[in-house]
C-alpha cells in the first residue's frame, strides 16, 4: 500500500551585546516588485523538482536518496524515505498538493521505530529532516494531517533517550534497537541545534519534556567558557559536559547552534533575552576578532580561529551566515550587522560568479592584510586564482554538493533590500545547475565546479529538495507569501509559522 501511494507522486508543472529587548525589527522590504519573468523562473524551478523528484520515484524510492549516475538508491538516512519526508513542505509551498497529500500518506507508513539500516541514528540529522518536516507540513497544512505530529512523537521519544542522567547535552547517535545512545564526542552545531523543532513538538503535543531537553543544552552551551565571547569550541563532551579543543568557526559543526540562538528567540518570543543577547554577542566578537577583508577585492570574510591562530578559510556551510545576520540584524534594528551581512554575502555569491559553472565550491582561502595561512599551500595556479578573484579553491573541496547556503543568504537579501541583483543572481545558478547539474538520471553533485566538464559524485541530498529547491522557488514567488516577518526556517529550510515580533526597545546602531 505505501508502495502505491508513492508511485501515484507524479509532479504537473505548473551588533550589539546587549539587548534590552528584542524581536521586533521588520525583516522584509515593503517594496519588493517581483520581475515580469519571476512566473517564468518558478516554471523552470518546478521542472527541476519535478525531474529529481520522478526520477527519485522512478530509481531509488523508498531508499533515502537517489545516485543520479546508476541509477539507484541508498539509505544514508536510516532507511526511511528522506527525499519523501524532507521534501514535504516544499510540495506544500509550491502549491502541489495532491502529491503533497500523497506524500504524507505514505510517510504516515514509516516505521520510525526501527532504523533500517545497520548502526546508528543521529539526533542532529533525524530532527532537522525528519522532525522538523513533519512539523512544519503538519503546521502549514493547518493541522490537516495528525499522522504527521504522531510520527514526530515517536521519533522524539526514540531519541530522548540520548539524554542520559542529569546531562545536559544529548549524546549525537542513539541504538534504536537498543534504545540507547552511542557514546560519542558531539559538536555544539549538533547539540545546539533542536530547539526550534522539539520546542514545536512541546507546543502541539502539549508535553513541555521535549522543549526542557532542547533548550537545557543551549543554556548549557551559552555557559561554557568560550575561545571568543558568544562562541563556544566546536566540541563538546557529553559525559562531562565541558568543550573539547578550541577551534572557533561559523562553519560546520557549528553553525546551526549559532544560527538558532536567534531564530529560538524569535520563534518563541520569549523574555529571557539570553538567546539573543548570546548571538549578537557572538555576531560582534565575529566582527571585531575574525573579520577580515581580502587583499585582493576587498572581499568580507570571518575567518576560523585554531589554537588562537586566524585561519583565512570560508566554507559553502559557513556563508549561511550572512542570511542569519540580515535576519537577526533587521530584528534588532541594527544596520552595522545588516551591512556586514550584505557584504558578506557578496563575497560568498563571488565565489559562485568566479568558477567556470557559475558554482561555488566546498571550501575556499584568502589572504589579508593580518596573514595568509589557510592550513595548506597554495599552488602557482591557487595564487594565480586568487589574484584574479579574491579566493582560491581550496585542494580537495573543488566539489559541490548540492547545498543550500549561498542561495538562502541570497534569498534573505533578497527578501531584506528587494534589490533585484539578488533576484538575477538566483536565475543564474537555475541556469548553472540545468547546464552542469544534469546527470544521467535528474541532477547530480558535481567534483569540479571551475570545470565545465566536471564530472559526477555522490547522491542528491534531500536536502537538495528541502532546501535549495525551496529558496530559489520562494526568491521568485511573490513575497507576501511565507513572509520572513511571519516565519522562521529551521536549518533544513523547513518553515513554522512565527507569531507577532514584540517591539525592540532601546537598541542603537
Amino acid at each position: 500500500m505505501a508502495i502505491r501511494h508513492i508511485r501515484s507522486l507524479v509532479l504537473a508543472l505548473a551588533c550589539l551585546r546587549d539587548v534590552s529587548s528584542v524581536l521586533g525589527g521588520q525583516v522584509q522590504s515593503s517594496s519588493i516588485t517581483l520581475p515580469s519573468d519571476a512566473g517564468q523562473n518558478r516554471i523552470a524551478v518546478n521542472n527541476i523538482l519535478a525531474d529529481s523528484w520522478n526520477s527519485y520515484l522512478q530509481f531509488a524510492f523508498p531508499q533515502d536518496d537517489l545516485i543520479p549516475t546508476s541509477k539507484s538508491g541508498i539509505n544514508d538516512r536510516n532507511g526511511w524515505s528522506a527525499t519523501v519526508v524532507d521534501a514535504l513542505s516544499t510540495l506544500f509551498v509550491i502549491g502541489q498538493d495532491v502529491v503533497f497529500e500523497s506524500a504524507v500518506n505514505y510517510t504516515a507508513t514509516i516505521n520510525f521505530n526501527l532504523s533500517s539500516t545497520a548502526g546508528t541514528v543521529s539526533v542532529f540529522e533525524t530532527t532537522i529532516r525528519y522532525i522538523g518536516g513533519m512539523l512544519s507540513a503538519y503546521e502549514l497544512s493547518g493541522n490537516k494531517y495528525p499522522a504527521l505530529l504522531s510520527q514526530a512523537k515517536i521519533l522524539a521519544n526514540k531519541l530522548s533517550v540520548a539524554w542520559v542522567g542529569s546531562n545536559a547535552v544529548p549524546f549525537p547517535q542513539v541504538d534504536f534497537s537498543r534504545n540507547q545512545p552511542a557514546l560519542f564526542l558531539s559538536t555544539v552545531a549538533e547539540a545546539g541545534s533542536l530547539t526550534l523543532e522539539w520546542w514545536k513538538l512541546a507546543q502541539y503535543t502539549g508535553n513541555d519534556r521535549y522543549r526542557q531537553l532542547a533548550e537545557k543544552s543551549v543554556r548549557h552551551l551559552i555557559k561554557l567558557p568560550a575561545p571568543i565571547p558568544g562562541i563556544p569550541a566546536q566540541g563538546i563532551n557529553p559525559s562531562s559536559g565541558r568543550s573539547v579543543g578550541d577551534f572557533v568557526t561559523w562553519g560546520g559543526g557549528t553553525d546551526s547552534y549559532l544560527e538558532y540562538l536567534i531564530k529560538y528567540a524569535r520563534l518563541t518570543n520569549t523574555n529571557d533575552n539570553v538567546f539573543a543577547d548570546t548571538w549578537a554577542t557572538a555576531v560582534d566578537s565575529s566582527m571585531r576578532i575574525l573579520a577580515r577583508t581580502s587583499t585582493v577585492g576587498n572581499h568580507q570574510y570571518v575567518a576560523d580561529l585554531n589554537s588562537g591562530r586566524i585561519s583565512h578559510v570560508g566554507s559553502h556551510l559557513a556563508c549561511f551566515l550572512a542570511g542569519n545576520w540580515l535576519l537577526g540584524g533587521k530584528l534588532l534594528n541594527n544596520d552595522t550587522i545588516v551591512n556586514f551581512a550584505l557584504a558578506a554575502n557578496q563575497a560568498c555569491w563571488n565565489t559562485y560568479a568566479s568558477t567556470a559553472t557559475g558554482i561555488g565550491p566546498e571550501a575556499f582561502g584568502y589572504f589579508s592584510s593580518d596573514g595568509t595561512f589557510t592550513g595548506t599551500n597554495p599552488s602557482r595556479r591557487d595564487i594565480d586564482f586568487y589574484n584574479k578573484h579574491g579566493f582560491f579553491i581550496l585542494p580537495g573541496d573543488t566539489f559541490y554538493d548540492m547545498r543550500p547556503e549561498v542561495l538562502e543568504s541570497n534569498f534573505y537579501a533578497w527578501r531584506v533590500t528587494g534589490d533585484t541583483k539578488y533576484y538575477q543572481r538566483a536565475v543564474s545558478a537555475t541556469n548553472s545547475f540545468k547546464t552542469f547539474l544534469k546527470a544521467p538520471a535528474a541532477y547530480s553533485p558535481i567534483n569540479n565546479v571551475n570545470s565545465p566538464n566536471s564530472g559526477f559524485m555522490g547522491h542528491m541530498e534531500s536536502f537538495w529538495f528541502a532546501e535549495v529547491l525551496k529558496y530559489l522557488y520562494l526568491t521568485f514567488d511573490d513575497p507576501s507569501r511565507f513572509s520572513l516577518d511571519d516565519y522562521v526556517f529551521n536549518t533544513e529550510g523547513h518553515l513554522f509559522k512565527a507569531p507577532a515580533a514584540k517591539p525592540v526597545y532601546g537598541v542603537a546602531n
